[in-house]
């Protein structure tokens, strides 16, 4: 019994220290070429937006987002990062959408939703700091306004 409580305690403390740690998985940008998300380089801090093409919610914060985003790259060199998780029955809607929309950020596709899955995310849309390859915020919903709330976080992990 207490070998199996041990053995408990250990595997709760390792499941919270690698949820807070960027998975090594690969995704496709929308040129189709492989992204391996823990692998990119950024100067300072990462925001990883969940998304979908059918998500109302999801396409007002990436829009509301994308009007701040040159201001926001400018003042704290953020890199946003929008993460689809259409399935392959909806996914070659999402690069009409994005060219349509104009969004500046780059686009990965989670096919499998296997990132979304490993980041514990429930519901979209959801969002995730990330700073040095660590989780250090995430947020569910959206309403408008948010993005006032996620640039007062950005600024507080980039300074």
């Amino acid at each position: 019994m207490k070998n199996l409580l041990i053995y408990f305690i250990f595997l709760v403390n390792t499941i919270a220290f690698t949820q807070n740690k960027l998975p090594q998985i690969i995704l496709k940008n929308l040129e189709g070429a492989n992204i391996n998300i823990s692998k990119i380089e950024t100067n300072n801090v990462t925001v990883f937006s969940f998304w979908a093409t059918w998500c109302v919610p999801c396409i007002n914060e990436l829009e509301a987002i994308n009007e701040e985003y040159s201001d926001w790259k400018n003042e704290t060199n953020v890199e946003i990062i929008a993460v689809s998780i259409d399935d392959s029955r909806t996914s070659s809607r999402v690069k009409p959408l994005v060219n349509g929309m104009g969004w500046e950020f780059p686009v990965l596709f989670d096919l499998n939703q296997e990132f979304k899955r490993a980041v514990n995310a429930t519901s979209i849309p959801y969002l995730i700091i990330v700073k040095n390859n660590t989780i250090v915020y995430s947020h569910a919903g959206y309403t408008p306004g948010s993005e006032v709330e996620l640039f007062k976080k950005i600024k507080q992990y980039t300074h």
